[in-house]
């Protein structure tokens, strides 16, 4: 008698990628060390921990007998007055507590987001390289992530006419994220601006996630002036995270900012896959954002210098080439014209400990590049990336 067939599962989270990190984590294991300790450019990390003041307050929160019980779907007041406050003060334009939910980081806040405005059948434009967490999203969702692709000649910028010609009716968000991983590259405000512009023409959403905008250059100002539109609440959703600025990704807390109709959508989602964040650390963050302030701007200056120390490493090395360098990333084009970005990033980690990412994790067309995540070691780690690439070949 044959053997049943396997019950099965939904067939469009089965055609999604699995996550790509892993796969590179496990060819680090097989590192012996020969070159030196590892350097891990891979996953975005922050490098160093938060100051103690923050983890008091995190631990004060978490004694609280109160903070053990459900919060509100959208998280807690103090942090959404909190938060509220400061985006108003960043973008120079009133926002208001009731237009931020908290949510479990940025990626939940994309997830939600993503099933508030598309459904099974539509297609959102994703500027490639894309952040591959985007593209599973779109996939697992029945989505079609549609490649918007971006010139490394300009700065990875997205170009408006390209995108324009993608849409078509089945459109429904262009998405954006600045400053941007993979690649480190901050679009311009004009960039933005024009984005919003098409997004209301054409009646569809801008999703601009802002992960990484504590970490913009020296003298960049304002990343755009979006919020300063009346209409806003209209084509733009804003999503950010608290994990990197604050170094504490394993809190888990982003944020969304949105009209209130378009969250009152969206807390239908959040109290079906959360009810309410974690509460112990809402209180903690929301302290910190003015608490820890003189911190976060030491740390935005050391990691916007690793960019340039990054570049001067790189610079002897022939045949490598920095396309784009800012924030937490850089995107690398490698010498090995006829060799997988996979095979390169193994045997460079198991030749000389250092450890990427392949280009093709992060869309189609990027066999030949890599992506590095700078902020994820210190100055004197970055700096010995020229030594231990010298000479390296396949």
């Amino acid at each position: 008698m044959p053997s049943p067939s396997p019950t099965p599962l939904n067939p469009d989270l089965i055609d999604t990628a699995t996550p790509p990190i892993p796969e590179a984590q496990g060819w680090a294991r097989a590192y012996d060390g020969r070159s030196g300790p590892l350097i891990d450019l891979s996953q975005a990390v922050p490098g160093s921990p938060p100051p103690a003041a923050l983890l008091e307050r995190l631990a004060e929160a978490a004694g609280r007998p109160d903070q053990t019980r459900y919060g509100a779907i959208t998280g807690d007041l103090a942090l959404r007055e909190a938060y509220a406050a400061e985006t108003s003060a960043f973008y120079g334009a009133p926002i208001s507590p009731e237009e931020i939910a908290i949510t479990a980081g940025c990626n939940q806040a994309y997830v939600v987001t993503m099933m508030a405005v598309a459904r099974a059948g539509d297609n959102v434009l994703l500027p490639t390289p894309w952040y591959f967490n985007h593209e599973m999203t779109l996939n697992m969702l029945g989505v079609e992530p549609r490649p918007l692709p971006c010139d490394p000649a300009q700065a990875f910028v997205p170009d408006i006419a390209t995108a324009e010609s993608l849409i078509d009716e089945r459109t429904r968000a262009i998405v954006l994220v600045t400053p941007n991983n993979p690649t480190g590259a901050v679009y311009p405000p004009a960039t933005i601006a024009a984005f919003a512009a098409l997004c209301r023409r054409r009646n569809i959403w801008l999703v601009l996630d802002e992960t990484y905008r504590d970490f913009l250059p020296d003298g960049a100002g304002r990343s755009h002036e979006l919020f300063a539109a009346s209409d806003w609440r209209d084509s733009l959703i804003g999503l950010y995270s608290f994990s990197k600025a604050y170094a504490v990704p394993g809190w888990r807390l982003g944020a969304i900012t949105a009209g209130t109709d378009v969250l009152a959508q969206i807390g239908k989602v959040l109290d079906c896959i959360q009810i309410s964040p974690v509460r112990a650390g809402q209180g903690a963050i929301a302290w910190g954002i003015d608490g820890i302030r003189a911190w976060r701007e030491a740390n935005r200056s050391e990691i916007n210098a690793r960019a340039g120390l990054f570049r001067r490493a790189m610079a002897p090395l022939n045949g490598w080439s920095v396309l784009a360098a800012g924030a937490y990333f850089a995107y690398l084009a490698h010498p090995f014209e006829a060799v997988p970005a996979a095979e390169v990033v193994r045997r460079l980690v198991q030749e000389r400990g250092v450890l990427a990412l392949p280009g093709p994790y992060f869309g189609p067309g990027q066999e030949r590049h890599l992506r590095i995540a700078i902020a994820n070691v210190g100055a004197d780690r970055l700096g010995e990336l020229g030594d231990r690439l010298q000479g390296f070949s396949l």
